[in-house]
Order: structure tokens, then sequence, then C-alpha cells
């Protein structure tokens, strides 16, 4: 994206912003060509495949300077089907190295979901010389009886190559359907692994001294949180709450599918205590980590003592397989750091972008202390190319029943971001967006409830092609959605439906992509 012009107009009372430019966006989606990482709806600065079918991320670890992301992964088609672990590296957390596919099918079965751990005290008995195993604990599905265990595999060379245990799977299946996506760490206070696994309606917590023998701990979750579809894709670790050491509480991740609160897949969390054997919940209602439609199956990096860093699937199941990309199809969201906050007196999941995507950012506009009040929508627009760009509101409230910013092109799509005093919400409307017809569950209203309507709003607004990530008040209400307009969008409009309000300041960035030129060019 290269920004040439950036105007403002002050009309009636409402702010508008009007800018003219000259975009490098190819409309075509052919990656028969070197281009094929600047196709039309491809994300620029989100991790996707180079090609096929992509899902989950899984086996995520930090190890000697460089974050692994596996993912699950089928090369052969834009749909579901044997999964694969597919593989690429960073130093950055973006600038990704497609590599090899780690792990194959094999005669046990497909290769779903897991984590991956360093074995530093070589448990496993894995380690061949100095390099320190790296551990890969996943899932095994076998499509004939349709029934998972967990295995094990390793690599000596620091991830560049992966070998399965000759004595897989280290845990058998005793006849639950939905028995999968082991996510392990060290617990120092006990001195061993713990792993949390996904079973039907609930998770549970085995204990071992080697990842290789396993022992049940404890069951939790058949009488707490959401239960509208099968639980999936666990997570726990400690955070501190308020950056207070002394503090610390364990929080967990279920993603569930369906039952999300705005439909379809979405991930929840728990927060409470675990003593290495049990973990106890504390909060009350259902909570979740995104309230858009399109962020699933979200963990964890392991071995990052300093911070956790989450990343999740921008997509959801209701319509995954249909969206409108024509050679690859999933991608994720941006990485992103979990703290925890207290809000309203509770202990509240809080995501914020990780800092590393502040070295591609590039301000290009910025605007302060401008009244917004009521009026009628602007008809009136030039050229814009908001196609990779981050755009940071922070307004003061005020009296205003409902602050609106509106993204639109010359084709009449429009993307509206809002926020409703009376009920106490933000919301993301697609409903005229873009591309919707793949799916009727795809354009419609989503909403995310605010614990107490605030006095100001801060606002980060991510896009990328064809997705928009909404963080508010420093990410304690995040909204992750794909939207896939033709054109890039091409006014921004801020209006309020009564009384008034400020605009305290408005920066616009634009974020240059992370594909190498070969592949863009």
């Amino acid at each position: 994206m290269i920004m040439k012009k950036l105007v403002f107009l002050l009309l009636g009372g409402s702010v508008f912003f009007l800018f003219a430019c000259q975009g490098k966006v190819s409309d075509s989606s052919d990656e028969s060509g070197r281009a094929y990482m600047n196709q039309k709806y491809r994300p620029q600065y989100h991790f996707s495949p180079e090609r096929k079918w992509t899902n989950d991320p899984n086996g995520m670890v930090y190890h000697e300077g460089t974050y692994h992301l596996f993912f699950q992964h089928y090369p052969e088609a834009l749909h579901w089907g044997p999964m694969h672990w597919g593989h690429a590296t960073a130093g950055d957390l973006f600038h990704w190295e497609h590599k090899d596919i780690a792990l194959y099918p094999d005669s046990i079965g497909y290769i779903f979901s897991g984590s991956a751990v360093v074995d530093k005290n070589n448990t496993t008995g894995f380690q061949s010389g100095e390099e320190k195993p790296l551990v890969a604990i996943f899932t095994h599905h076998d499509p004939d009886n349709d029934l998972q265990v967990q295995s094990l595999a390793y690599s000596t060379d620091g991830g560049k190559t992966w070998t399965k245990y000759k004595d897989n799977p280290v845990i058998e299946n005793s006849g639950i359907k939905d028995f999968r996506d082991p996510k392990v760490f060290w617990h120092e206070p006990t001195s061993r692994w713990i792993m949390v696994l996904a079973a039907g309606d609930h998770v549970r917590f085995y204990s071992s001294p080697n990842l290789k023998e396993w022992n049940l701990e404890s069951k939790f979750g058949k009488n707490a949180g959401a239960h509208g579809g099968v639980w999936e894709c666990p997570d726990l670790f400690p955070l501190a709450l308020d950056g207070d050491e002394q503090n610390m509480k364990w929080v967990l991740l279920v993603s569930i599918n369906p039952g999300a609160p705005n439909g379809g897949s979405g991930t929840q969390y728990f927060v409470g205590d675990f003593d290495g054997h049990r973990f106890t919940n504390e909060l009350q209602g259902n909570q979740w980590i995104d309230y858009g439609t399109d962020n699933y199956a979200g963990v964890t990096w392991s071995n990052t003592p300093k911070r956790k860093i989450f990343i999740g699937w921008m997509n959801n199941w209701t319509y995954a397989e249909q969206i409108p990309t024509s050679t690859w199809r999933g991608a994720m969201t941006l990485p992103r750091r979990l703290t925890l906050k207290s809000v309203a007196g509770e202990p509240r999941l809080v995501s914020q972008p990780v800092k590393e995507i502040q070295a591609l950012q590039k301000e290009v506009f910025s605007l302060k202390d401008k009244r917004i009040s009521e009026n009628s929508l602007n008809k009136d627009f030039v050229d814009i190319d908001l196609s990779e760009a981050m755009l940071q509101f922070r307004t003061v409230t005020a009296n205003a029943g409902e602050i609106k910013i509106r993204l639109y092109n010359k084709d009449g799509e429009k993307l509206d971001i809002g926020f409703r005093r009376k009920e106490k919400e933000v919301y993301i409307d697609r409903r005229d967006a873009g591309v919707d017809s793949f799916h009727v569950a795809f354009p419609k209203i989503q909403n995310a409830p605010m614990s107490q309507w605030p006095d100001s709003l801060n606002l980060e607004i991510y896009l990328d092609r064809s997705s928009v990530e909404l963080f508010v008040n420093g990410g304690e209400r995040v909204m992750t959605n794909r939207i896939f307009s033709k054109k890039p969008y091409s006014h921004l409009e801020v209006m309020i439906s009564s009384g008034e309000a400020k605009l305290e300041q408005l920066r616009i960035f634009e974020i240059e992509s992370v594909w190498r030129k070969e592949q863009l060019n």
C-alpha cells in the first residue's frame, strides 16, 4: 500500500477523511506465476500457507531465537482432508519462512493438533548430542474407527527434521469420540510434565515424568463454561494479575465448535488455580478471548518465559471451506501478548498485538482534537488504499449515543465498527462489507458486551486485505473478522447518532508486507 495524499474535511460537524493514493494490490488469485503471495485476498502481514488448506495452529515453540509455527495442513486440496503438520519459522513472529512438512499421516492415522516443548532435562532420553530435543505431542486420528490417541515425535536438529516415537501411542483411547489436542508444559512445583487434553465435553489433566508414561490427574468442565459444541484445543498457563508476580492466576483456554457468542467457532477462557492436580475456576459466566467470528483454536507458544504469545486460526468452521480464495485457504490472526487485568473487579484476559509489529508500521497521517456531532452520511469519496493498515483512534465519548466508524469503497461496500452507549456494546457490521454470498451465515452484525460504558474509547483497527482485527481499550475487548471487499476501502468516516463526542486523535499507519520480493512481483 502506497499512500500519496491525505485530506480531511469537516462537514456539518462530522469528520470525514478523504485519501488519494496509488495501490499495488494484484487482482489475480492465480498462484501459477511468481506473485503467489500477492493475490487479492492474501494477507500481507499475517501468516498464511503458500498453497492449499490450513486450519489450527499447533506445536508452537520458541527455541534459540526462532519461533516455530506448526499448523494443520492438507497439501492436496482447498478443504479439510488427511491432516499433516505444516511448518514455518520466524525470528520476529512476522517474517515467516515456509518449511517442509514436518509430520505426515501414517499407519496410526492423520496428524491432528498438539503442542511442542523443549525437553531441557532430556526426560525423554531422545537427546543424541549437544542439541536439546524438541518434542511434539500430538493426536493421531484413525479415520476408520473415528477414534484418537496421543503420540510423540522428536527433533534433535532444532526442528528441521522429525522422528516419530517407536512406541506410539503414549495415551490410548478408552472409547471417547473427541479425545485430542494435547497441550503440554513443565510444571516446576511438582517437577513433571502436565498435559491438558480435550475429551468431548470437558478437559482432562495428565502428568508424566518423561512424556512417555502418563497418569490421569483430574477432569474439569462438564458443568462449567459454554457447551454448544465439542471442546477442543485447550491450553493452560499462569499469568500475573495486574502485573503482580505475587498474585499469579492460572488461565485455561478451551475452543468450542459450535457455540460461540456470535455463531460457530470460538474460544472461551477460565481463570482460577491449578495445583498440579486440579484446576478450579473462579469466574462467573462465560468469557471469550475474542468476540469476532474468525478466531478459533488459538493456543500459546511454549518456552517464552517473559510473555505468553497467542495466535489463532482466522476462520470459522461454519463457512471455512467456502471462503473465496482459489489456491490457498486459511490464515492466522495477529500474534498477541496475553495479560490478566482487573476489570470491574474481576480478572479478565487482555489481548494486544505483539510489539514486533511496530517495526512494520509507518505513520502516514495524524489528526487531533476534532468535534464529532450528528450528521447524515457523506456520499462523496475518492480513491483510498487501506489494504494493509492500522487505524488508531482515541475518542472521548461525552454524551454520544452511538459512535460509528465507517469504511467504504467505490462499489458501495462498507464496513461499520460501532459502539452503543445504551446497550453497552461494541459491534462490527460486515453485512455489506464485500463478497459474502458463499455462505448465508457470513453477512451479519457481531456484538461484544462492554462491562461498563467508558468515558473514552481507545481503538486499534488492523486491516490486511481480507481481515479486520479490532482491539478496544488496550485489548479488553477484541473482535476478529474476515472480510472480502472487491476493492480496497476508499473512504473513512467518523459519526455519532446523537449528542457529541470528541476525536482526540486519529493516527494512520501503513504496514509493510512481510513476504519476499520474489513472492510478490
